[in-house]
């Protein structure tokens, strides 16, 4: 059952323009933090690193959480049109198995988008003159990252699911792309969900220590996890949301 709600889901999105904030949105801050590098290699002298320092400056403060809130809203958009959701409440489906699967297609979303986050930084360091290997954190950085990126996309479907607008959710994961810069500086970055993605990929000193532990920001990571999925269920099962 769950394979045949991914596939409808897979069908909703196969000529969706959703792809395009996909392929476009990460190549903005690739640009803005090569730019960034070029003009301050002066002061940023560590190669690879470097380079990483700008690009998740713009990537995990401001473009990753809104790309992740236009896959959610739009996911969600597509059952609050219409009588779209009065027919997937009276589907032959469980509520928990509707959010499972929306929670896993923006997962998959987010974990291709990393993919591609990842290339285009080999690529803007390579065309940025890069000669030094890439740095063998590249992997973990990219892999925690996406941890906390499947948290943030659990908070923007609960978002989503209560706010039926695709704007407003997005605004959200904006502002909270913004919070979590001032909480990473503060160092409260833990207890701030969007602050999850930048602790993940060690946004703030690629070339030292990350400033939680692995079990500490996975066991964050899973709380997050829990909270935000059951509230969706519960929500879904205990709110009789009306369709626009």
């Amino acid at each position: 059952m769950l394979l045949r709600c991914l596939y409808a889901e897979h069908i909703k999105l196969r000529h969706s323009p959703v792809w395009l904030a996909f392929l476009l949105m990460p190549v903005l801050p690739a640009i803005m933090g090569t730019f960034n590098y070029l003009q301050n290699q002066a002061v940023l002298e560590n190669g690879w690193y470097s380079l990483w320092s700008q690009h998740t400056l713009f990537e995990c403060y401001f473009f990753l959480p809104a790309i992740i809130a236009v896959y959610a809203s739009y996911l969600w958009r597509l059952e609050h049109t219409g009588t779209n959701w009065n027919q997937t409440l009276t589907a032959p489906l469980p509520v928990s198995l509707i959010f499972i699967t929306k929670f896993a297609m923006t997962a998959i979303m987010v974990i291709f988008t990393q993919f591609w986050i990842g290339l285009l930084f080999i690529i803007a360091g390579l065309l940025a003159g890069i000669q030094d290997s890439l740095p063998p954190q590249l992997i973990g950085w990219l892999f925690y990252g996406a941890l906390g990126a499947v948290v943030v996309c659990a908070l923007q479907l609960s978002i989503s699911l209560v706010i039926r607008n695709f704007a407003a959710p997005v605004a959200v994961a904006v502002a909270g792309g913004v919070g979590g810069l001032m909480m990473m500086a503060k160092g409260w970055g833990l207890w701030f969900p969007y602050s999850l993605i930048s602790l993940g990929m060690n946004a703030n000193n690629p070339q030292g220590d990350s400033m939680v532990s692995a079990e500490q920001f996975i066991f964050h990571c899973v709380f997050y996890l829990f909270i935000f999925c059951l509230f969706c269920i519960v929500w879904m099962k205990k709110r009789d949301i009306a369709a626009e």
